[in-house]
């Protein structure tokens, strides 16, 4: 058959013996999307429109039964494997070349037990999902900050989000989890069950094998919380960075904040003539008494004067929300971090500086304030190592235009590469790897052996890609 100017896809799908397709097409219960369907191009998308890859088949799993024929399949055919949840993996990785896409987001159920406080998630269900079902106890678990962001990919690289120096990373409060290997089993691991493999998952990120369910620890939580956001002009940036490093040595753990520099967008709420300016924003949450929340962050809002004080009580589904419009689908991302262990006067200049030099006015540099729960947990507790970093610097580069991808990309290494050379920076974070082009050691630190140890107990043919490779004979 002529391959030329056919798609990795198509060339891929057509090297398959018909007869072994159309026999796991009916093993499997869910739809098997080929290139020439027409859903194929839809199926394909993924939320970072700078994405764009061609599988042979994409499987949208109706159960786990699915996912194990998926994993026989591409191991005995020898085809790539990626796998989606959410889709919001900044590097792509739920959708591959020529090869199988096991595709979870028909899988999103989340089903709460409010006596034991826990939630039973699927593998393909969004931050939204879960937080809907919990919220009607008044219980949440601790997960990230745009409701659409997928649960598997977020916990399974760390997951960092409002509640973190309350209850630890999202997979500190994994209780278990149902994982297919490449070997086509079907596991539930936890602390006292496959323990080596639950280590391997938490921060593995997804390179040990398919996660179809998570057991998640529940908490108090809302259903209101006092959300904090002010936007300062960038000339106060120095002002205002200061005073946060103070009120975060000693703030309550139930209060958490994230700064970013950015542009003061051309809305209305803003005064007009600051539309287009530089500017320094505070997001943050207080989950005690709603009232007590200006108090809280009275350090906060008075180390200059405010653009804007969008502040006050909120319902928690709407704060895990209101970030949602400003990451649609299919604009053009590139995220790339480094954390710090400390923020000095140069790395605010780097923020200010770069955010004045941004090609897209969307791009936003972003300096999250960690510590509290997330370094109670040793370092070598899980494959997640960078605990005892109390900040992560995040260059989010987000723009529409592809004629832009290269002066986008390279903004955003150019300024990790000079944080990175920083004496206060080391270490990088799965959930914004850039285009996954930096070596696994920067994320995992000294767990990088032992992850590496895992890999090849657990996915010797390296069936499930990822940062780490496994042993061979020669290693």
């Amino acid at each position: 058959m002529a391959t030329v100017g056919k798609t990795a896809g198509e060339k891929a799908l057509a090297d398959l013996p018909s007869s072994d397709v159309r026999a796991f097409e009916a093993d499997v219960s869910g739809d098997v999307v080929r290139p020439s369907d027409p859903e194929y191009d839809r199926v394909r998308q993924v939320w970072n429109g700078m994405i764009d890859r061609y599988p042979a088949v994409v499987v949208r799993c109706a159960g786990v039964a699915d996912v194990v024929a998926s994993v026989a399949f591409a191991r005995e055919h020898d085809l790539p494997l990626a796998v989606r949840s959410g889709g919001h993996n900044v590097a792509g990785t739920a959708v591959c070349d020529g090869g199988l896409v096991v595709d979870l987001s028909a899988m999103r159920s989340a089903r709460v037990d409010p006596d034991r406080r826990t939630v039973r998630v699927e593998g393909g269900a969004t931050l939204g999902d879960v937080d809907r079902e919990t919220q009607l106890f008044g219980l949440a678990t601790a997960l990230g900050a745009v409701s659409e962001t997928g649960v598997a990919g977020l916990t399974l690289n760390g997951g960092y989000g409002h509640l973190s120096r309350q209850y630890g990373l999202a997979l500190d409060n994994l209780r278990s989890v149902d994982v297919v290997t490449a070997d086509g089993k079907v596991h539930t691991a936890s602390a006292d069950r496959n323990a080596d493999l639950f280590w391997g998952l938490r921060g593995g990120g997804g390179s040990l094998g398919i996660v179809t369910s998570f057991e998640f620890d529940l908490h108090e939580v809302g259903p209101e919380v006092y959300a904090f956001f002010v936007w300062f002009h960038a000339d106060d940036a120095a002002a205002v960075m200061k005073r946060t490093l103070e009120w975060t040595a000693d703030a309550p753990r139930e209060a958490g904040v994230l700064a970013f520099t950015g542009y003061i967008p051309d809305l209305e709420e803003f005064p007009e003539d600051s539309w287009g300016d530089p500017a320094l924003a505070m997001l943050g949450t207080y989950r005690g008494d709603p009232p007590d929340g200006d108090e809280v962050f009275r350090p906060l809002r008075e180390s200059a004067t405010p653009l804007a004080d969008f502040s006050g009580p909120m319902d928690y589904v709407d704060v895990q929300s209101m970030l949602d419009e400003d990451y649609p689908d299919g604009l053009r991302y590139y995220w790339k971090s480094v954390y710090l262990t400390e923020v000095t006067d140069e790395v605010v200049d780097i923020m200010v500086r770069y955010t004045e030099s941004a090609p897209s006015k969307l791009s936003t540099i972003d300096l999250w304030c960690l510590g509290g729960a997330v370094e109670d947990v040793p370092a070598d507790a899980t494959a997640f190592r960078h605990r005892e970093k109390p900040y992560m610097l995040n260059f989010e580069a987000n723009w529409g235009n592809p004629a832009d991808d290269d002066a986008n990309v390279a903004w955003g290494r150019a300024g990790i590469a000079e944080t990175s050379e920083l004496a206060v920076a080391s270490g990088s974070y799965g959930n914004f790897p850039g285009l996954n082009e930096d070596p696994a050691k920067s994320r995992f630190g000294d767990n990088y052996e032992r992850m590496v140890d895992r890999k090849t107990e657990f996915d010797p043919e390296n069936l499930f890609g990822g940062s780490v490779a496994p042993r061979t004979g020669s290693d």
